[in-house]
């Protein structure tokens, strides 16, 4: 039964980043900061300030403007009034003055003798058909004279008492303004301030987590224009979410996968400190122990790929890649180790190779996967065996496949050869850390790949396919 393949990693892969741990701390709020909910009340209180100024003096000046009129005519229907002779009522020469009267009136008779003259009337003794203003004696008046077969009557009124009426009434039309406005701006203060709510709560929410907690945030009761910003927060949680996690794994992982070699070196250095005495058993711990330094090595440099793979995003981005170009490198990489044993390892001709079209991803990760793979099968594959990648155009997806001679993984055990540590066999010849095909499954599913193992039909040994999507499909799903 064949051992879970793992394989060397390649490329220094970068420290994982640090947790922060606690709350973390506010930041003092840079020089261009603004509150929106003072920006936005600022703004629309002042509009409606503006508007009802801009809706107070229109209506002030068209209430003077129909006071005006309506004086007017007023003054003419009184003098249609005095056509038929003169009322009761009107002061007559020589009468109390009443200084409270503003109406003034003069009627001439046919021969342009004045037949009335009203209490206090100033006006010259003059007529101008229709409406005209005249000023007497430091004070205007606004006349009109109307002329009949009979007579002619002339109405006059001080302007100046006029002026104060119509202005009261234009004041009465602006009240409204004056008592609405306030009220409009307390009520749009309210709607702002109940609208804005669900974001303050939200950044309490954010406010008040702790620093491994990256649930997602609920978007109940947001606006439509805050939501997209909360499910972008909620994807970069989960970004780090995956972070964060990753660090633990790989605290975990080296903390598994170094405690026995670090254990077996130091035993075998006080092993080499017992035989000096004798060359052949000292040299046969020297042996042992540079083997346990390459074998810890090794752990460490996966354990740094994996996390590596793991913290990145959950699809690669880059650019097309040439999948022929990542096998030669791939083989160019393991053929060393494949000579050492003496296994042949080489490419399986494909007439549809050339046709596969590139993928989107990263060169050098797709690297990493290939080689992995291939330094599995040629650690696994006895001497003398064979082992060959081959590249085909499956469906319209490119699809690697590396293929050996050795025994092959039991069918009810393939499923778990991708998870960390597992090794379906554990033999002194064929040690390793067991997480070459875990950091393959994290490429894989970085790149939207999908991992099949099978049996070869052609070698007898394990078959292990790579599917792509097409490249058109994942520059799409990226966009």
């Amino acid at each position: 039964m064949k051992a879970a393949h793992d394989g060397r990693s390649a490329g220094p892969p970068p420290a994982s980043p640090a947790p922060s741990g606690g709350h973390a701390a506010r930041e003092a709020p840079s020089v261009g900061a603004h509150s929106l909910k003072r920006r936005l009340l600022w703004f629309v209180l002042v509009a409606i300030l503006l508007a009802a100024v801009l809706q107070a003096v229109t209506a002030y000046r068209g209430a003077l403007r129909q006071a005006d009129a309506l004086f007017d005519d007023h003054l003419q229907q009184m003098a249609r009034s005095l056509r038929g002779g003169i009322p009761l009522g009107l002061p007559q020469a020589g009468a109390e003055e009443d200084s409270g009267y503003d109406l003034f009136v003069q009627i001439w008779g046919q021969d342009g003798t004045q037949i009335f003259r009203s209490t206090g009337s100033a006006l010259p003794p003059r007529a101008v058909l229709g409406f005209s203003d005249v000023e007497a004696h430091g004070n205007r008046y606004r006349v009109y004279t109307l002329q009949t077969p009979l007579q002619t009557v002339q109405i006059a009124q001080d302007l100046s008492a006029r002026t104060a009426r119509a202005r009261a009434l234009a004041l009465r039309a602006v009240l409204p303004f004056a008592w609405l406005t306030p009220l409009l701006m307390l009520a749009v203060w309210w709607i702002i301030k109940r609208s804005l709510a669900p974001i303050e709560r939200t950044r309490q929410v954010v406010a008040s987590r702790a620093a491994d907690d990256f649930s997602p945030l609920q978007d109940a009761g947001l606006p439509d224009e805050v939501r997209p910003l909360v499910d972008e927060l909620n994807l970069l949680f989960g970004r780090v979410r995956r972070a964060f996690e990753a660090q633990k794994n790989f605290v975990a992982d080296a903390a598994h996968e170094l405690r026995s070699p670090l254990t077996a070196l130091k035993l075998q250095a006080q092993t080499l400190r017992r035989v000096d005495d004798d060359p052949a058993a000292r040299e046969a711990a020297v042996t042992r122990l540079n083997l346990g330094l390459d074998r810890a090595i090794r752990g460490v440099e996966q354990l740094l790929l994996l996390a590596r793979e793991e913290a990145g995003p959950a699809t690669a981005s880059g650019q097309p890649v040439d999948l022929q170009q990542v096998v030669q490198l791939a083989v160019a990489d393991t053929l060393p180790q494949a000579r050492l044993g003496h296994i042949d390892l080489g490419l399986a001709e494909d007439a549809s190779a050339q046709a596969v079209p590139p993928v989107i991803g990263q060169t050098e990760a797709l690297r990493i996967l290939l080689r992995n793979l291939l330094e599995n099968a040629v650690k696994y594959t006895p001497p003398g065996g064979q082992v060959d990648v081959s590249l085909a155009l499956v469906d319209g997806s490119p699809v690697l496949t590396v293929e050996d001679s050795g025994p092959g993984i039991a069918p009810d055990l393939r499923p778990r050869v991708f998870d960390r540590f597992f090794r379906a066999s554990d033999t002194a010849q064929q040690t390793g850390s067991g997480l070459g095909l875990a950091i393959v499954k994290a490429i894989a599913d970085r790149h939207g790949a999908v991992l099949a193992l099978g049996e070869s039909p052609r070698l007898g040994g394990l078959k292990v396919e790579v599917r792509f999507a097409p490249a058109a499909a994942r520059h799409a799903d990226q966009l």
